[in-house]
């Protein structure tokens, strides 16, 4: 990440979290770090790390969201000419997983600062989200099933409201 945005990573020697040196009272490795980071943790980390800066002038949901954008294409670049990768990746060195593991965060940490920035919070609104598409993808009617969420007999007025909504959304977007 650059051009006036953070770079938020794993740094140091050992003894950093995400978006710089190990504070006081937090994880002392990466691996650690790991093991317990919330969206929540992340999100203050990325905006003391901007705030430590000066770069909430740069942060506008815009600028956030062309910068994900960025970064989705550098993710996407990873995988254009390999064919269809299986689970785990076999056959890819730490390297390539290890790069893989950077372009991700980046995607992460992109759309952490960009929800912060526009006052949504992430956690919550990606747990309604699977509620959601839970009520528009019931087990019973799409287990094993690739098929778009209008396909299935819908007798959840719930449900029913999603499909509306999602369809308005599309149409509203061009699709």
């Amino acid at each position: 990440m650059n051009g006036g945005t953070e770079e938020v990573g794993v740094e140091g020697e050992g003894k950093a979290g995400v978006g710089g040196a190990a504070r006081d009272g937090e994880m002392g490795t990466a691996t650690e770090a790991a093991a317990a980071v919330s969206l929540e943790t992340l999100r203050k980390r990325m905006a003391d790390f901007a705030r430590e800066r000066d770069w909430e002038q740069f942060h506008s949901p815009r600028n956030l969201l062309l910068a994900l954008v960025g970064e989705v294409g550098e993710l996407s670049e990873i995988f254009q000419w390999k064919g269809e990768v299986p689970k785990g990746l076999p056959g890819w060195d730490e390297a390539e997983k290890e790069h893989l593991g950077e372009e991700l965060a980046d995607v992460l940490l992109y759309l952490v600062r960009l929800s912060d920035m526009c006052g949504v919070d992430l956690g919550k609104a990606a747990l309604r989200k699977m509620e959601i598409n839970a009520r528009k993808y019931p087990v019973d009617q799409c287990k094993g099933s690739s098929k778009k969420h209008t396909h299935y007999d819908s007798t959840n007025s719930a449900s029913t409201n999603d499909n509306v909504n999602t369809s308005n959304k599309e149409h509203n977007n061009g699709a």
